[in-house]
């Protein structure tokens, strides 16, 4: 029976995500501040401004979906069109990441829509290569993938050791470089930005707080793959995303290639 409801959403959802590709994705947890020993459970969000709608487990394009601790890496369970996408039940005190990675997912845009996007999101070299081969006037034929993460405080976490800046593998990820529990009002947050396992340059970062979300914060990576996030003062729930743009690899009915990530944290 589930097979069978699986089989008919997947088409839907995929629908839906490659519709979705000049939207912000991001986890939302139940709390980021969970108990030990409490049910967690783990949404999917996909929107502009920090305001979202959800997105159900779709089978087809989760390829990682855990959560991670200094034990190991425990997967997130869940059933195929649910809505929260997962649960998990919290293993011990600390901090605590949950790392999601999709499938790749295509998505043609005709060349306004595609040339706004791309300036939207900081791609000016695409705009600047499309410009070069004669193209800016074609469609933007693209496949896109999400690589996301949120970090928790479990339980009376610890303030030994450097967890929070735990690297998870992820295509594209952001690293905090501070202890978001240290960050105090007035305080800044750096992150480093990393693609494949390497810092990357001259990417636009962007930070929105969930109560103020119109008030955004964009820096660029430095040749360290470094920025710092001035917060201004506000603590609360913080969206932190960027995404990078290649030439797509062979073998792809598509011309570009584009990794979204992103990093949900809540600020004390």
């Amino acid at each position: 029976m589930r097979i069978g409801l699986a089989a008919r959403i997947a088409p839907a959802l995929f629908g839906l995500a490659a519709a979705a590709i000049a939207h912000d994705f991001w986890i939302e947890p139940s709390t980021f501040r969970p108990a030990v020993g409490s049910q967690l459970f783990v949404s999917l969000r996909v929107g502009q401004d920090f305001q979202g709608d959800p997105v159900p487990r779709n089978p087809a394009l989760v390829q990682r979906f855990a959560l991670v601790s200094g034990g190991g890496e425990v997967p997130i369970g869940g059933f195929a069109g649910a809505d929260p996408a997962g649960s998990i039940r919290i293993p011990g005190p600390g901090i605590l990441w949950i790392a999601y990675r999709s499938g790749r997912s295509p998505v043609t845009l005709e060349a306004e829509k595609f040339e706004k996007y791309l300036a939207e999101e900081g791609l000016e070299k695409i705009v600047q290569a499309r410009s070069a081969r004669g193209e800016s006037g074609k469609p933007g034929r693209e496949v896109f993938s999400r690589s996301v993460k949120s970090m928790l405080v479990a339980g009376d976490a610890p303030d030994a050791g450097r967890d929070f800046e735990r690297v998870l593998g992820l295509t594209l990820e952001i690293v905090p470089r501070k202890d978001p529990r240290r960050i105090f009002p007035g305080g800044r947050l750096p992150v480093r930005l990393l693609y494949e396992g390497r810092p990357l340059s001259g990417a636009l970062v962007v930070a929105m707080n969930q109560a103020a979300s119109g008030e955004k914060i964009r820096v660029r990576t430095d040749a360290r793959g470094e920025a710092t996030l001035d917060l201004s003062g506000k603590g609360g729930v913080w969206l932190v995303k960027a995404v990078h743009m290649t030439p797509a690899p062979p073998g792809l009915d598509a011309d570009w290639e584009s990794v979204w990530t992103s990093l949900t944290l809540q600020i004390p």
